[in-house]
């Protein structure tokens, strides 16, 4: 008895069907980048209310864009905040 081989094959589709897996990222790989793209947003802004001070912007409009992008990503931060600790607080009332 001859002893059997395993055959492996593999092909890469011209159509798209076999894409490689995507990266898939944890919650906590979320967060993290969540949280320094807001403290990237906050410190562009500062800088710019800076420059602004100092007389070397001459666009006033990127300054408030800057100022805005800025704002809306911490109150984000904060509501993601708000529901977590709500949703903590849920779970520790539940009866086990």
């Amino acid at each position: 008895m001859t002893p059997v081989r395993q055959v492996r094959m593999s092909a890469t589709s011209h159509l798209g069907e076999t894409q490689p897996e995507p990266v898939v990222k944890t919650f906590g790989e979320y967060m993290v980048d969540a949280l320094s793209k807001t403290n990237r947003l906050q410190k562009e802004s500062e800088i710019m209310n800076a420059a602004l001070a100092a007389g070397e912007v001459e666009d006033i409009s990127d300054v408030v864009i800057a100022s805005q992008k800025a704002d809306l990503a911490l109150r984000l931060t904060l509501q993601v905040r708000n529901r977590a600790v709500s949703a903590y607080q849920e779970i520790m009332r539940m009866q086990v």
